[in-house]
């Protein structure tokens, strides 16, 4: 380590530490601060890919069709750095993440957004920036935001003020690694009293910890779990899930798929064949003994029953599709009702609808957009966002496609990876530094 990358990290605990002591220096004026934040609503958007990590929102009332030119835009706000974090919603205010220059310096940052005044409410350095910026989208619970910055930097703040409360790193204190170079992309867990995140280490592939302390709980050493894959934590975001009796934490890493008792942190089960060597990015999907997982790079999909044997579980592939059939690169899949949708191939977004429980492919059909599209399902339809920032509407109809209308947003700048989030009858898009709220609401 350099002297200068040690002068880094002595500035940045001095940044936390003040931050620790009082309000975040980017804080908004005391009026604004000191605004305390209301708990999670049943129509909050408290983390990445919503309340339960599946993509799907409860809304209902949204616009049958978008008009041409697409729906009314409510308003566009700036502010928010550069990054790929998608938001949080709670209690009127949005929660995001971006690298900031303050101060004559870039920095990552947890921001803070107040939907009332449509004005940044606070902004909190956590670490040193990224080359393109933050991927984690910061997970809200009882008045707390967490966050994990790529360079490995987990925090808990007051969501009210961005008051810092505890910071733990998770190469430094746990022995982390990546598998590649993109560094920690992921949105941590908030499971009752505690935090659970993928460090990616030897001994602490994951690990839980208390959430309102930081101090561990468990660590989850994973062994040699197969050859396919690399080493280190995936790009990928955890589910917990009760299968057959037992809850536990489902999670896509370096080496594959795996599933860890959420009590005392032991391996369950792993699945190695879904594993490539380049990036393991899409969340697992969880529904009664059965988990659907994806990964790109010439890999695949398969679907996975589970049962209980002993401590542990049995894992039996249900059906495995050939990347040629369909692999999700990045923006994930949703399940409606038994199938499956997402963008099918690797830096593309070709719309597929796939039976849940055989994998047979229902209906694949041309993008309306160019790369990657993370999907959004809401009131029978899915919400399609294209890297290029193209956004579709598509009807969630396993026997046919029917495209509902499409538009080119406001903004398009750099790659639209930003998953989509609807609140409210509105639909939120990130865009770098941009951030653009439309009406979906049915007058």
């Amino acid at each position: 380590m350099t002297q200068s990358h040690h002068l880094w990290r002595w500035a940045c605990a001095i940044v936390f530490v003040v931050a620790l002591t009082d309000a975040a220096s980017a804080a908004a004026p005391p009026r604004s601060a000191a605004k305390p934040a209301a708990p999670a609503a049943a129509t909050d958007w408290p983390r990445f890919r919503g309340p339960n990590g599946d993509g799907i929102s409860a809304e209902t009332g949204l616009i049958a069709q978008w008009p041409e030119g697409g729906p009314q835009l409510l308003f566009q706000a700036n502010g928010f750095g550069k990054g790929y974090s998608s938001v949080t919603i709670v209690g009127g205010r949005l929660y995001t993440m971006g690298d900031l220059r303050q101060g004559g310096r870039e920095l990552q940052c947890v921001i803070a957004f107040d939907l009332n005044t449509r004005r940044i409410a606070w902004t909190l350095p956590i670490g040193p920036p990224h080359s393109d910026g933050p991927r984690c989208t910061p997970t809200v619970d009882q008045n707390m935001v967490y966050a994990i910055g790529t360079d490995g930097d987990l925090v808990c703040v007051q969501a009210a003020n961005g008051k810092g409360v505890w910071t733990k790193h998770l190469q430094r204190d746990f022995g982390g690694q990546m598998m590649s170079g993109w560094r920690y992309s992921e949105s941590p867990l908030i499971d009752g009293d505690r935090l659970v995140c993928t460090p990616g280490g030897n001994q602490a592939a994951l690990v839980a910890l208390n959430k309102k302390t930081g101090q561990p709980l468990w660590r989850c050493a994973l062994g040699n779990v197969g050859d396919r894959g690399k080493d280190g934590a995936g790009y990928s975001s955890m589910v917990v899930a009760e299968i057959d009796g037992i809850r536990q934490y489902v999670q896509i890493l370096g080496r594959g798929a795996v599933g860890v008792a959420a009590d005392d942190g032991r391996l369950l089960w792993s699945y190695n064949r879904i594993a490539n060597n380049v990036a393991n990015i899409p969340t697992p999907i969880v529904r009664g003994q059965h988990v659907f997982v994806t990964t790109s790079y010439k890999t695949g999909s398969a679907l996975l029953k589970l049962s209980r044997q002993g401590r542990g579980m049995n894992v039996e592939e249900v059906w495995f599709n050939s990347p040629r059939e369909f692999e999700n690169h990045h923006g994930g899949v949703v399940l409606v009702g038994d199938y499956l949708y997402g963008g099918d191939g690797q830096n593309r977004g070709t719309p597929v609808c796939m039976e849940f429980l055989t994998g047979k492919i229902k209906w694949k059909t041309d993008a309306v957009g160019r790369g990657s599209a993370a999907v959004l399902y809401a009131d029978g339809k899915l919400i399609f966002r294209y890297e290029d920032g193209k956004v579709a509407l598509i009807k969630a109809d396993p026997e046919s496609y029917q495209l509902l209308g499409s538009f080119t947003p406001a903004v398009v700048e750099g790659k639209a990876w930003a998953h989509p989030v609807i609140h409210e009858g509105k639909l939120y898009l990130r865009a770098e530094d941009a951030l653009m709220c439309y009406d979906l609401r049915a007058k």
